[in-house]
């Protein structure tokens, strides 16, 4: 008995050691993370994401720590919208910034009033960089069921109306669940923007253009965490 209550202490020791090793490995990773950047020398070309919950934004800040591009949150769905999107144009392309828009997709609603969101907020401009839309939401908890075909087809009709709008190709900005749901990045042949901290994203299983390789980046640009982006050549 005596030994069977010493093992069971041993036991109970070694998962509080390893607990305790795991919350120091976060620890130190968050802590890694708010000053990390990828190697200058690998993606020469780098920015961030902003939007309104970033609160206000230093731009010259944001060009003086290397940021080249910025892409700004503008709509999501079919009525939302940024209300700091014109201003954080403006300031950004004051700030020498080559500047892009972002909506988020929702594939519970009609494709063609999404795109008429967006370009009502967005404006039609060739110095933009190709409009991104951002994958993640599934169709899971729509109000009407939307079957996975479905949300192909009508994400299909928005990119091609906002195609229409841009004068140029979107890129898909596209969530890991997303993908293993949908297989969009197959279906869909259009330049991607991938999502994954600290380690190359490899789950579209193709090469993408843009990757969101930290969203915890402290700098004196803002005092919220940065969504820094880099740039695959």
């Amino acid at each position: 008995m005596a030994r069977r209550k010493q093992t069971g202490r041993w036991r109970l020791r070694l998962a509080a050691v390893a607990l305790l090793a795991m919350l120091a490995g976060f620890v130190l990773l968050w802590w890694h993370l708010r000053d990390w950047m990828p190697s200058r020398q690998d993606y020469s070309v780098q920015g961030a994401e902003v939007s309104a919950a970033d609160g206000a934004m230093d731009w010259t800040a944001l060009k003086s720590i290397g940021a080249d591009f910025v892409y700004l949150d503008a709509s999501a769905s079919a009525f939302a919208r940024d209300d700091t999107f014109v201003k954080n144009l403006e300031d950004a392309r004051a700030a020498h910034l080559q500047v892009g828009a972002v909506h988020l997709y929702d594939p519970c609603q009609p494709a063609d009033k999404q795109a008429a969101n967006f370009v009502t907020v967005v404006p039609r401009d060739a110095k933009l960089l190709p409009p991104a839309v951002d994958l993640d939401r599934l169709a899971n908890d729509c109000p009407s069921p939307v079957s996975d075909s479905a949300v192909t087809s009508e994400l299909m009709t928005f990119v091609n109306q906002v195609e229409n709008h841009a004068g140029k190709p979107v890129i898909l900005k596209l969530s890991s669940r997303f993908e293993q749901r949908y297989h969009i990045a197959h279906a869909i042949n259009r330049k991607l923007w991938l999502v994954r901290m600290r380690f190359e994203p490899d789950y579209a299983g193709r090469p993408w253009i843009l990757w969101t390789a930290n969203d915890r980046l402290m700098t004196d640009a803002d005092d919220m965490p940065l969504r820094w982006v880099v740039v695959q050549r």
